[in-house]
């Protein structure tokens, strides 16, 4: 990202029109320049080209991201324990409401594999450091990762939909926090009483060309690129029982249409282990979301089914 120029002299142009004028309004989401916000029918357009890359309908795009995942331990330093690379196959809906108006919604599912960072290779059976066992590496496959509703020009109460995105001279950025605070699927029934949630937070950066935004010349924009980063509790399958503890996700990446971008490695582990992932669910995919939490819970409660029956 090409950095900012001139701020002072923007900061000194700020402050004077403040002293000589009424206030101004507030910026819409950045103090280093201008935003660029959209409601409406332009707000759910430019929505559709951020969440899908494209108003055509039944498109794909891919989704691509690599980088290192750390524990962090209370009383002891970080560790680097795996590598990660995984990739997004997503395609989109079009949505139209007689009162909420155009809409559109995304169908996507997705792959991450934990790599050795020594290595580069995948692991399948890891030593965890604490507590010496051995145990069965459980790769993000969730399928599917879908939008739960259309998302439309005005919501239920006739709002209209509103984006804003900060604007760095040739670059739009989108930058979003996702909270996250829920009932763990692998916990019993009385986590209000003692703990036991599910708590973390994914950021989003994702940096799109303000061109394909601005003055658009086609239905579809160029490829965009993605910082990630993630903060959650340990793993499930890492059996760490009660221990405190979260896990540090930071990787980067970007989204295209063009499969021949994904890389050879990437794309040779989809062909070998997860071959329907090259492609989207279909349109209108009903399905309930997967999680890492599910898939675990799904793969515990089929082991322990096999065990029984032995």
């Amino acid at each position: 990202m090409r950095p900012m120029t001139s701020l002072h002299a923007l900061l000194a142009v700020t402050v004077l029109a403040t002293a000589l004028a009424a206030p101004p309004a507030p910026a819409d989401d950045d103090l280093l320049g201008p935003a660029a916000t959209r409601e409406g029918d332009a707000a759910v357009l430019w929505n559709t080209k951020l969440t899908c890359g494209t108003t055509e309908e039944g498109v794909t795009r891919y989704g691509m991201w690599e980088g290192r995942m750390y524990s962090r331990i209370p009383g002891e330093k970080d560790r680097h324990i795996f590598d990660v690379v995984g990739i997004n196959t997503r395609q989109c809906e079009r949505h139209k409401d007689p009162a909420r108006g155009e809409g559109y919604r995304s169908v996507s599912r997705e792959i991450m594999v934990y790599l050795d960072p020594a290595t580069g290779e995948i692991i399948d059976q890891w030593k965890n450091p604490w507590t010496g066992e051995t145990v069965e590496v459980i790769h993000v496959a969730n399928d599917p990762v879908n939008m739960r509703a259309p998302s439309f020009a005005r919501d239920a109460t006739g709002k209209p939909a509103r984006v804003t995105l900060r604007h760095y001279g040739d670059l739009l950025v989108s930058s979003r926090e996702v909270p996250l605070f829920y009932e763990n699927p692998l916990a019993g029934a009385y986590q209000d009483y003692i703990g036991g949630k599910y708590h973390a937070m994914e950021i989003f950066n994702t940096f799109y060309s303000a061109a394909d935004f601005l003055a658009p010349k086609g239905p579809r924009i160029s490829p965009s690129r993605l910082a990630w980063q993630r903060v959650s509790g340990l793993l499930p399958w890492m059996r760490m029982g009660d221990r405190p503890g979260v896990m540090i996700f930071n990787a980067t990446g970007f989204s295209t249409f063009d499969r021949a971008q994904i890389s050879p490695k990437l794309v040779q582990i989809l062909q070998t282990r997860y071959p329907e992932y090259l492609t989207p669910p279909p349109l209108g995919d009903a399905r309930p979301n997967a999680t890492t939490w599910t898939i675990t819970k799904d793969w515990i409660d089929a082991k322990r089914g096999k065990e029984s029956a032995k």
